[in-house]
């Protein structure tokens, strides 16, 4: 948690971060003080890092940056749970005489409860963000198993605290996912933690029935169906952090099978330098989102990250003088300032009957969430030809691809080229550890990979270095912590209007993108690997690598 609006203002304007402009609209639109920060950041005002230096000097202390160096567990264990979590303190470093240490409030810290931790050394309080401080804690966890021993062993509230220290694991690791998957004698529980999955406990088969019971009772279906699946939800408050929690059951033949979907507003603080796109793409979109009307398309598979990318450009439009309204299935970001509208195929609300009631609210921004029919498409053409600007994810493997797609829907190619600005493809790619980080030669990391059909190391040249991740505390082992995307982004130009007329191929547009200076999204990986983002590895995962030219 930040500070009041007051201190934090106080501390912004003293030393001229921002301006009494700045400020002054940041309050209008919060209420609290993490609201005035997530207003800076999401405008571009601030960035994070620069945040923590100002809250530092207003605090007369130094900021530490645990993005870019964050603590092990061990450095974590330094300071005894109950002192750390009670006064959000971390350890830092040490010396033979100072130790350093960490938190997002030091007029909390006392230190004569520290000075028996670190006997006869004097003791340094810095300023780290609280989502770092918040995360940093995470490590005093117990695995799952050894609490659900606990819990099961004491026998109060089995199901009840099974599921929130469930929940609570799964908020704390920023899940997208949590499974339920029911073997022969156990329940195998695992998170979707930045795109991949990973085993989090193992709970006793006895004790699943009434865990499942609980699930279904809190989100809303039948506990005597078991032959069915079934659908629901639930909300969750945790320390500082709400999520909506979509439930997906199906019987299995060793019994029901729970999928969570965790809806937590973990882009709250994102910007769209956060997410991955370059300068120049992200002043290509900038440059589309400032037009009064047109459409801005972003395509890819489901879980690319498309929805985020439309929230990120949300936050920058998101203003008191303009209407902006959503119709999604499911509303997965929570936004104050926006009216979002849930699909509800039971009442009949669908995504063209939304949309057709949306453009008589008197819109200035419509965000669609996903066009699946002719209908839908057709309504969101008109809209964007109609005066208002209209954001929507589209099915597409790649950029070029969506224009022939949409083609093939039934809508009109005139339509197309008089409505379309920018049509961004993306895939996720897991970001390197920066706890467990090492270079080695690009050659050395080209040569560890199993298989590549292309010639990788034309992209490369001998003196270039890249990065991997041994696998450490912080990242649970797998040398990854966090996501960032890769994208294409394809602007619509005069040239691009006319080839859309024309009904042309896939081919056709990626050729003349080309040559309009349109980076493939593959060499955004690159670079993204060069710059030290994401691995080799992880850009193969995601993108086929386009084929070596060959000469005739």
């Amino acid at each position: 948690m930040y500070p009041s609006i007051e201190k934090i203002k106080g501390i912004l304007l003293k030393e001229s971060y921002i301006s009494e402009e700045d400020s002054k609209a940041a309050e209008t639109a919060a209420h609290t003080g993490d609201e005035y920060v997530d207003f800076l950041i999401r405008t571009e005002v601030l960035d994070k890092r620069l945040l923590g230096q100002a809250l530092a000097e207003g605090y007369g202390t130094i900021f530490v940056d645990f993005d870019t160096n964050p603590p092990s567990k061990e450095d974590v264990n330094r300071i005894p749970e109950e002192i750390g979590r009670g006064m959000r303190v971390v350890f830092v470093k040490a010396s033979d005489q100072v130790v350093a240490v960490a938190t997002d409030n030091p007029e909390n810290v006392q230190l004569d409860k520290l000075a028996p931790v670190f006997k006869g050394k004097k003791i340094r309080v810095a300023y780290a963000l609280p989502d770092a401080i918040t995360t940093s804690l995470n490590l005093y966890q117990q695995p799952l198993e050894t609490r659900f021993s606990h819990i099961i062993k004491e026998g109060r509230r089995v199901a009840p605290e099974i599921v929130d220290e469930i929940i609570k694991d799964a908020l704390a690791y920023n899940a997208s996912d949590i499974h339920f998957e029911p073997q022969v004698d156990s329940v195998t529980v695992r998170f979707r933690v930045d795109g991949t999955l990973r085993e989090a406990g193992v709970l006793p088969k006895e004790n699943y029935e009434n865990v499942l019971n609980r699930i279904k009772v809190e989100s809303g279906m039948r506990i005597d169906e078991h032959l069915t699946a079934q659908d629901g939800a639930l909300q969750r408050h945790m320390e500082n952090v709400s999520a909506d929690i979509r439930v997906s059951l199906v019987p299995t033949v060793q019994g029901e099978k729970v999928v969570m979907r965790v809806l937590s507003s973990y882009v709250q603080g994102y910007s769209l330098g956060d997410i991955g796109l370059n300068t120049h793409n992200r002043d290509l979109l900038q440059a589309a989102a400032a037009k009064p009307f047109g459409m801005i398309l972003t395509v890819g598979p489901t879980g690319s990250g498309k929805t985020t990318t439309l929230y990120a450009l949300l936050k920058l439009l998101n203003h008191p003088d303009v209407n902006i309204t959503t119709i999604e299935d499911p509303v997965e970001y929570k936004m104050p300032g926006v009216n979002q509208i849930q699909v509800r195929e039971a009442s009949n609300m669908t995504f063209a009957k939304g949309l057709r009631a949306i453009v008589r609210q008197d819109p200035d921004i419509i965000l669609v969430g996903e066009i699946r029919d002719q209908e839908t498409a057709e309504i969101s053409v008109n809209a964007a030809l109609t005066g208002h600007l209209l954001l929507s994810t589209f099915h597409a493997n790649d950029a070029a691809t969506a224009i022939p797609r949409l083609v093939d829907m039934g809508i009109e190619p005139f339509l197309l080229a008089s409505t379309l600005e920018v049509i961004v493809a993306q895939r996720l790619v897991r970001k390197i550890c920066n706890h467990c980080r090492y270079s080695l030669t690009a050659e050395e990391a080209i040569n560890k990979l199993a298989s590549h059909k292309a010639d990788l190391s034309r992209y490369f040249v001998k003196t270039d270095n890249v990065y991997a991740g041994k696998g450490c505390s912080v990242c649970s082992g797998t040398g990854y912590a966090g996501r960032s995307a890769l994208y294409e982004l394809i602007a619509v130009t005069p040239e691009l209007q006319e080839l859309i007329v024309k009904s042309p191929s896939s081919r056709d547009i990626e050729k003349l993108a080309r040559a309009q200076a349109s980076v493939p999204m593959f060499e955004d990986g690159i670079e993204k690997v060069k710059s030290g983002v994401t691995s080799i590895a992880e850009v193969l995962r995601v993108v086929e690598p386009p084929a070596v030219p060959t000469d005739k």
